[in-house]
């Protein structure tokens, strides 16, 4: 399938018909993209099983050198970490910090999360009018994986600024100036977040970089390398999926009223409704790449070794296999049993943490911003280009009675 027929605006702003149509007629689909070529997976049953198939390796610094002829060479310093490794390496990362995202370590951040929420809305609500990622659904996550990581409050501005060129990579610049962006960006980070070590080397705190530099000083556990790598990934996949997610959430609910009157009238209904919103829109459409080690069949396709494999999260949880009615959205479906946070080895670390601040964002737009409606009509959102491996909103203008 060429990129004309899948990464075009239409496919930005509702991809799931498309994804229907592979599940249906090419459910292992080799697809040319702007990025690369890979095959894709889009069934649930097939991508549950590829999520956890060892033959489909997440190193992809490994001898085929794929990360850095698809990111370029700034990239390995940022990206050479547990996402990107298999066990028993990703197994050695992820327990070093694995205790800082236990569900109790989390749930002392509860009170911290409602106060950055009402301190976003504070600013909100007497307006009446706000664009709601810049406003809110982005600056909470950030604010919140900064505290937890360590990043000083006068250096959040900047860092948010340089994740975000990450994050909106081809949009609106021409592919040559955007690869030369994010390079720009990556170095820039690297440099900032290896003088942030230092700096919390010199004078430790209570915070995440300062417990990961005393496994790597004094427990000889994890090299500087990775020290820097890590912290860059809590620091990105710590908010970035968590603000589109929002977005995505809410557009989703004021594009379905009667959804939207059933979250008012039964709040406690949200933490429900959280897993059928992330089932119904997620954040991440298609899983990190997998590269095929060896020849690998699914879906009666043959999958040659040295592929990219790109498992279809979205299009996996709109299987009618599955779920019923898959693509109507419903606060009251019962044991939705989404892969939205992947599966396997590789499940989202910080799934405990991306639930709260949901829940409490979420519920507090909801008791907060009465009459809540899009600003534009849906058709006229600005979103993430289609072959971004985000799906977001670029802006998100709401109205609402102040």
């Amino acid at each position: 399938m060429p990129a004309s027929e899948v990464y075009t605006d239409s496919f930005a702003a509702d991809p799931y018909p498309t994804f229907a149509r592979l599940r249906e007629n090419s459910p292992v689909c080799p697809v040319a993209s702007p990025r690369f070529d890979s095959y894709l997976i889009t069934r649930f049953d097939d991508a549950k099983a590829a999520l956890t198939d060892p033959r489909l390796s997440k190193d992809l610094y490994g001898p085929g050198q794929h990360y850095l002829r698809i990111f370029g060479p700034n990239s390995e310093a940022l990206n050479r970490n547990m996402l990107n490794s298999d066990p028993p390496e990703h197994s050695r990362l992820r327990r070093m910090i694995s205790q800082a995202f236990a569900p109790r370590r989390i749930e002392a951040l509860r009170p911290r999360v409602a106060q950055i929420v009402g301190e976003l809305l504070d600013r909100i609500v007497p307006q009446g009018r706000a664009e709601l990622m810049e406003d809110f659904a982005i600056p909470l996550p950030m604010r919140v994986i900064c505290d937890l990581l360590g990043v000083p409050g006068e250096d959040q501005k900047r860092v948010l600024d340089w994740t975000q060129v990450i994050r909106t990579s081809g949009s609106g610049r021409k592919p040559e100036q955007d690869r030369a962006a994010v390079q720009e960006v990556q170095l820039r980070l690297h440099h900032y977040l290896a003088g942030l070590v230092k700096a919390k080397r010199a004078h430790p705190a209570d915070d995440m970089i300062s417990a990961l530099i005393e496994a790597c000083d004094h427990e000889g556990k994890l090299s500087e390398r990775e020290l820097v790598s890590t912290t860059f990934l809590l620091l990105f996949a710590g908010h970035q999926t968590t603000a589109d997610f929002l977005g995505n959430a809410t557009v989703a609910l004021l594009t379905h009223p009667e959804q939207l009157a059933l979250l008012r009238a039964e709040p406690d209904m949200l933490p429900a409704a959280i897993e059928e919103l992330l089932r119904f829109d997620g954040p991440l459409p298609v899983a990190s790449p997998r590269i095929a080690t060896e020849d690998v069949e699914y879906g009666g396709v043959r999958i040659p070794a040295g592929s990219i494999v790109g498992v279809v999260i979205n299009a996996a949880n709109h299987d009618p296999e599955h779920f019923g009615e898959p693509d109507e959205l419903d606060v009251c479906r019962e044991r939705v049993g989404h892969i939205g946070f992947g599966h396997g080895v590789h499940y989202c670390l910080g799934v405990s943490l991306a639930r709260m601040e949901a829940r409490i964002g979420i519920g507090a737009l909801l008791r907060r911003l009465p009459g809540l409606r899009l600003g534009v009509p849906v058709e006229e959102l600005r979103r993430l280009p289609a072959a971004s491996p985000f799906r977001g909103l670029l802006e998100l203008p709401v109205r609402f009675s102040a």
